[in-house]
């Protein structure tokens, strides 16, 4: 199967999703932040495909979207599912921490580890808000797209306050 992906720009700096087609469309299999130039071998460059989804995303980074309805695809073990679920249902413009998405998932204190892990394994940044998970001491910490675009997202969402400088 040919992976589809395009580049979009955005007030992060560049995004890189990727997706399968099928007969309903594009499917969204990863959002991330490229680490990577050019298209590799099985890849197939498609703008059009994603129109949809940079729409969203437009929307989202002008304040103007609250929350992505977009086919999604990304391939997890059962408990990374279970925690990308849990994921998908913290509200727009909050946050909450390792230990309470362990409690609601009944992962025991001593597992947090594997929440954390779960989450760093999200393959769809943004759309499936890992960004919204923080420290219990309230501090930002690991985010796949760095800890600065973490801040930026929370404070693009309302969860944090602008930093006057």
């Amino acid at each position: 199967m040919t992976i589809i992906l395009t580049r979009i720009d955005s007030p992060l700096g560049q995004l890189l999703l990727t997706g399968e087609e099928s007969a309903n469309g594009t499917t969204l299999t990863s959002l991330s932040f490229p680490d990577r130039p050019g298209i590799g071998a099985g890849e197939r460059r498609d703008d059009p495909a994603f129109a949809e989804a940079a729409r969203q995303l437009s929307a989202y980074f002008a304040g103007h979207l609250t929350g992505f309805e977009l086919p999604l695809a990304a391939e997890g073990t059962e408990f990374q599912q279970r925690v990308w679920q849990a994921l998908d249902e913290i509200p727009y413009g909050t946050t909450t921490t390792y230990g309470a998405l362990a409690g609601r998932l009944g992962v025991p204190r001593a597992e947090i580890r594997a929440v954390g892990a779960a989450i760093g394994a999200n393959p769809l940044l943004l759309v499936r808000p890992c960004h919204r998970v923080i420290g219990a001491d309230g501090s930002m910490r690991g985010y796949a797209g760095g800890v600065e675009r973490k801040v930026r997202l929370l404070t693009l969402e309302g969860a944090l306050q602008p930093m006057l400088g």
